[in-house]
Parts: structure tokens; C-alpha cells; sequence
């Protein structure tokens, strides 16, 4: 495979003189000058799919439609006539650009509204222009309605999924953003003929046709941008996240691809105890396969119309997905899917009768652990009688089997003291994650992932601990092939659907079987830096650049870590094993890893990436930008992207430090790029 080094940026975050608010879709074409003059043959975005109100990229509101806010509203072909004889567009453009001029991180929720709104006008106008009324519409030439209503309808027939996202756009509005779960009952879950029902109703036309147009005219100038970087010979990377969030138009008019009773996550690790639960629907792989996985062969069948290769999000998703009741508001209690079980047999056979079982199985409560916030027993075996049974005679409760996750804990009122209540909720809530067995269906049981934190099993003695620990390893082998078995089955029908190169995001992954189906598939895997290390080994050794491998993709950041600057000044600890790793050069020739980090120490490192082996080398354009002293922002945490398990309006918010235009003619710059391309691509 040629080596190729590229760079990677959300779209949001492009900066030019048209388009102040936020990059758009036209926004790539300058800066595919930009990466021409300085040797780039990759350009990499973040997911452009419409997200409606979450700021995130990776919270799809739509697997295919195209997010409105990235079209170039000026750039239309309505837009001049509009400007010209529509003053209530007008005023309204006018206003906005006044309003959303450059800052160094721009208000998701405002923009989005507001540039909504405009889209709306421009749309009013065009419908306004075929009436009878219209002095367009009178003339001899075209109205812009009879120019743009059979390009609709051409785009409606060729695309069919735009019909049901324009109807479910539109009930959105109608319900003012709620989730389709809070809508009647008679528009939940819809079949595809009352979807068409929706759609061909004349009163609503014009407010579907506009999600359509929107849709049309976003694919348009998309095309152009990524036709564009095919003529300067640059590769367009696209990013396909693996999930779609439960308030999508995917989930509401295919759910029997979605589970409706799990939600994704991951297990417990340090630094998320508890695991992290994102709330998005596992996906039913049985229904997708019966169906050819039709769907996800259309999603990258769309991207290819605009990419040459993209990423994998979560390719550890398609082994095994980590997955949670939807009643519970953690991932500890989550178990993979698929996973293999073993029975109520199988253990009493092992000893374990029914007792000792629903002992590691089944959390118990003491009535002291109440008791000590009450400080009252009666009051404390009320609290229990409601959600618990007595364990026979004993100060001992189990929950009872209505009880199916943590948050029908937390929704339950035992006190009006708050804080009382609260304290009890969070006890009762802790307790519930208390086990090392779940018995998963009937007589069927999983381990917890952290079995071995319970109560229950600290009290097993050595020989019972050995025959779990020996079943436990018996069933992690058989989860190995299931898992691998599952990988072949779906990335083989996704990888090979188009031409697009597959490249994988596999961070943190250590199943057995990974190397071996990426490989397999030709799905190259990613390597970031200061993670790329033996961290089975004594000190976690660094691996040498020479050493990845030419199937990968190297990088300094991504979109979910700290920037390169962060991770210098923030993180010693890592950044010394890094610099002690470096065998080839002396201490005089090395920076100081306790040092403030400098323009030099960014072409250090960036150098010393591009002698690694991997076939592709796509560093965020922040860490390029780090070269020049002069783009780097006052605050460093600033430059970041996004915080993971934080939900704020900073996260994917921002931008450029300076107008792509300017970085066109920054020669310095340019020039220390190309030399790190050069040393990369020529290696």
C-alpha cells in the first residue's frame, strides 16, 4: 500500500473567509489548497450525518442524512434571487452574519437554530415563487419552484430513505424536539405504509419537501468538495460511527435492527469504575444478517459517493458489543453480545446447589446498611419491605424480582427528607451491583465483569473460587469464537460492499482475535502514539515506529484525548517513557520531557511519528498547527475537541486558530510540514 500522510479535522472546525460561523461543506475545497501545497494526500473528517440537537458527531439522528448545518447557505442556487426580492430573508441573512461572526469555539444549539431558520425562509421563498400570485411565477422564465420541486422529487425517488427522515424530521417539530418515544401512540414505530401515508399528505408537502431540499442541496455541495480533493489526488476519509441514538429516524422505522432493551457501553476500568453506559441501542445482528445487513451495506454504499476509505468507530462493537439492561443507569451489571452462559446444572453440579447460588447471584441486604442512615430499625425495614424480601427470619433482604435495574431504585420515595432519601436510594443502588453471577435467562448464568469486588465471593472458600474461576476460563474461550465468527460475518459484509479503504478504530483492544480478522479483511487498525505501547510487559514498554505495522494508521491525538501540546505539559509520566524509548538518538539530541512544550518539540515528535511503518499517517491539524508559536491559544485546554463522559457545550465546539486562507500562504508552516510528509512517504 503507498504511504500516504494526511490530517484529520472536524468539518465544523474549518475556518475561511465564508465561512465564519462554522466550516461548511464548501469550506474542504480551500482546504484542499491548503493540504496541496503542504503534501497532504489525506484529508480525514469527523461523522457529518445530521445530528439534530446533539452537538456530539457520533449521536446520529440519521445514518444517511447529511447535517443542514454544514450546507453554505450563500452558495446556493436560490440564494440571489432570494437576498434580492425576499426582505424577510434578507434582514434575517443579515442578521445572522452579524451575529455569528468568528470565535475560537462557536454555540452548537444557537447555530443550529438559527441557520434552521434561514434554511426555512429560503425554502418559504421558493415555494412562494410558484404561486399564481408571484411575479416570477407570472413571467415567461422559470419560477425557482418549478426549477427546484422536479429536482425534489427526482432526489425522493432516488433516495428513499429522505422520505422517512423528512416525516420524522417534521413530527419533530410538531412535538418541539421530543423524542418519538414521548410522540402519540399512533406515531410510534410506523409502518413503511403509514410512513407513506405522511409523506403524501398535501397539507404537509411543503414541510417535507423542505427537509428534502435541504438534504438535495447539502449532497451537492458535498460532492463537489469531495470531487475536488479526488482531482488534487487526496484521499476524502470518512468516519462511520458503529451507533445510532435510540431518538433517531433508523430506530423508529427499522426496530427490529435496534434492541429495545439493551443500551451500549463499556465494562468497568479505572478510570470508569462503574463502566460507561451511552445509552445507544445494541443492534439485533440476527435481523441484520437475515436481511443481507442491507442497511449497514447502504450506509457505506452513500459515504462512498464522497469518501475513498473511512473509519470503523468502535470496531470492537462488531466482535462483541458491551451491553446493559436498559433499566440500569450503569454498564457495571453490562455483559457482552454475543456471550456464552453456562446452566444451574453446570454449577450444581460444581457444588454450588440452589441456595449457594442465589447467594452469588442475588445481592443481600443487610438491614443495618438502612439502618445506618435512618438510625432507625422499624424505619429501615419499611424502606426494605418495599423493595425487598425478607431472607427468612434474618436480618437479610433480597430485591424482589419486579426490581430490574438501578433506576427503578432511583425512582422510587421513601423519605422527604432529600437527603435522607438520597442516601438510601444510593445505598440500595450500590448494593444492586453486589454479585458475581447474573442469571441472565432461566437457568442460565454469565459472571460479572468484576465478580471477584462482590460480598458473595469474598466469603467462597479456595476450592469454590477455583472451580468458578476454571468455568469462567472454559467460557471466555468459547466467547473468543463466537466473537471472532460474529466479526468475519458482519465486517465482511460492510468492508467489502465498496471500494473504500476500511481503517479501524481499535483502541484498547486486546481479544485474541482482532490482529487476526483485521488482517484477514485487510482493515487497517490504528496506532496512536502514546498509547502504542506492551502494556502486558515490565515498565510498558514503547513500541518502536519500525515495528508497527504497515496495516495501521498512525497518529499523535484524536478527537477523545488531549492534544499533542496537552499531553506534553499535562502528562509527564508518559511523556518521559516516550522520550526514553527513543533508541536511536542521544540525551543532547532528545527535548527535555520536563520542559515547557515549544514549536521544536512538536516537529520532534511529528518527525519521529513519520518513521513509522504504518501505511497512513493522519495527525490532527491541531497538532500540526503546533509548529508556529503563533497558533496556539492562550489556554491550551481550549485547542481540545472533546472531554469524553462529559456532556457540555464545549465538547466538539471548535476552531481554528486562523482563517485557512492565511495557513495558505504561511510558508513556515508549509514548509515543516512537507518535510514530515517527505520523511514519512519517502520511509
Amino acid at each position: 500500500m503507498k504511504k500516504r500522510t494526511g490530517v484529520v479535522v472536524p468539518l465544523a472546525a474549518l475556518y475561511t473567509k465564508d465561512s465564519v460561523s462554522c466550516g461548511d461543506f464548501l469550506s474542504l475545497k480551500d482546504f484542499a489548497s491548503f493540504c496541496e501545497k503542504a503534501g497532504f494526500s489525506i484529508v480525514q473528517l469527523l461523522p457529518v450525518n445530521d445530528t439534530g440537537t446533539q452537538s456530539s458527531p457520533y449521536s446520529g439522528l440519521s445514518a444517511f442524512a447529511l447535517h443542514p448545518i454544514y450546507i453554505r447557505i450563500s452558495a446556493l442556487p436560490e440564494f440571489d434571487e432570494a437576498i434580492k426580492n425576499d426582505k424577510t430573508f434578507a434582514s434575517a441573512y443579515k442578521n445572522f452574519e452579524k451575529t455569528f461572526k468568528y470565535s475560537k469555539r462557536f454555540n452548537y444549539t444557537q447555530l443550529n437554530q438559527e441557520k434552521t431558520k434561514l434554511l426555512h425562509l429560503l425554502y418559504s421563498y421558493i415555494e412562494k415563487s410558484g404561486t399564481p400570485k408571484s411575479k416570477t411565477a407570472a413571467s415567461n422564465s422559470l419560477s425557482l419552484y418549478q426549477k427546484v420541486a422536479p429536482l425534489v422529487a427526482k432526489f425522493a425517488k432516488e433516495n428513499k430513505w429522505v422520505i422517512p427522515y423528512a416525516v420524522f424530521k417534521n413530527i419533530k417539530d410538531e412535538n418541539m424536539q421530543a423524542s418519538w418515544k414521548q410522540w402519540d401512540k399512533s406515531l410510534q414505530l410506523p409502518t413503511n405504509s403509514q410512513i407513506m401515508l405522511k409523506w403524501q399528505n398535501k397539507a404537509k408537502q411543503e414541510n417535507h419537501n423542505f427537509y428534502v431540499w435541504c438534504q438535495l442541496r447539502a449532497a451537492e455541495q458535498f460532492k463537489e468538495s469531495s470531487d475536488f480533493l479526488r482531482s488534487k489526488n487526496i484521499i476524502l476519509k470518512g468516519d462511520i460511527p458503529i451507533l445510532m441514538n435510540e431518538d433517531s429516524v433508523d430506530c423508529w422505522t427499522f426496530p427490529e435492527f435496534f434492541s429495545q432493551e439493551t443500551r451500549a457501553g463499556s465494562p468497568p476500568d479505572g478510570e470508569n469504575p462503574t463502566g460507561q453506559n451511552w445509552g445507544f441501542p445494541t443492534y439485533n445482528w440476527d435481523r441484520l444478517e437475515a436481511d443481507e445487513f442491507t442497511w449497514w451495506k447502504e450506509r457505506v454504499k452513500l459515504a462512498a459517493n464522497y469518501y475513498d476509505a473511512f473509519r470503523i468507530d468502535h470496531i470492537l462493537g462488531f466482535f462483541r458489543i458491551w451491553a446493559v439492561n436498559e433499566s440500569e443507569t450503569t454498564a457495571y451489571l453490562g455483559h457482552t453480545i454475543p456471550y456464552a452462559s453456562f446452566t444451574r446444572k453446570t454449577l450444581n453440579e460444581l457444588g454450588f446447589d440452589d441456595e449457594r447460588l442465589k447467594w452469588i447471584s442475588q445481592p443481600h441486604i443487610p438491614t443495618g446498611l438502612i439502618e445506618n442512615i435512618t438510625w432507625n430499625h422499624d424505619e429501615a425495614t419499611a424502606v426494605l419491605e418495599k423493595i425487598c424480601d425478607r431472607v427468612k427470619s434474618e436480618e437479610l433482604w433480597t430485591f424482589k424480582k419486579e426490581i430490574t435495574g438501578d433506576k427503578e431504585i432511583y425512582a422510587m420515595h421513601f423519605f422527604d427528607d432529600e437527603g435522607k432519601d438520597n442516601a438510601v436510594k444510593n445505598a440500595l443502588a450500590e448494593k444492586w451491583k453486589d454479585r458475581s453471577l447474573i442469571e441472565i435467562v432461566k437457568n442460565k448464568f454469565i459472571k460479572v465483569y468484576t465478580y471477584n469486588r462482590s460480598t458473595a465471593w469474598s466469603t467462597l472458600n479456595d476450592e469454590e473460587k477455583e472451580k468458578l474461576t476454571e468455568l469462567f476460563a472454559e467460557t471466555d474461550e468459547k466467547e473468543n469464537k463466537l466473537w471472532k465468527k460474529q466479526a468475519l460475518t458482519t465486517l465482511n459484509a460492510i468492508v467489502h460492499a465498496t471500494d473504500m479503504i476500511p481503517c479501524a478504530e481499535d483502541l484498547g483492544v486486546n481479544l485474541e482475535c482482532m490482529s487476526e480478522v483485521l488482517k484477514k479483511l485487510d482493515i487497517l487498525s490504528l496506532k496512536v502514539i502514546r498509547w502504542t505501547r506492551l502494556w502486558a510487559e515490565e515498565g510498558q514498554p514503547y513500541i518502536p515506529f519500525e515495528e508497527y505495522p504497515e496495516l495501521s494508521v498512525a497518529t499523535t491525538s484524536v478527537h477523545d484525548s488531549s492534544t499533542l501540546r496537552q499531553w506534553w505539559n499535562q502528562e509527564k509520566e508518559s511523556v518521559r517513557a516516550f522520550i526514553e524509548s527513543i533508541k536511536n538518538l542521544s540525551a543532547e539530541q532528545k527535548p527535555d520531557p520536563d520542559s515547557a512544550f515549544i514549536p521544536e518539540i512538536a516537529e520532534f515528535i511529528l518527525k519521529a511519528a513519520a518513521k513509522s511503518k504504518s501505511a497512513f499517517l493522519i495527525n490532527p491539524l491541531q497538532d500540526y498547527l503546533f509548529l508556529e508559536h503563533r497558533y496556539y491559544m492562550d489556554n491550551e485546554d481550549e485547542e481540545r475537541i472533546n472531554i469524553p463522559g462529559t456532556v457540555t457545550d464545549f465538547n466538539w465546539t471548535y476552531r481554528l486558530p486562523a482563517m485557512i486562507e492565511d495557513l495558505c500562504e504561511d510558508k513556515s508552516l508549509l514548509n515543516k510540514i512537507n518535510a514530515i510528509v517527505k520523511l514519512h512517504d519517502a520511509e
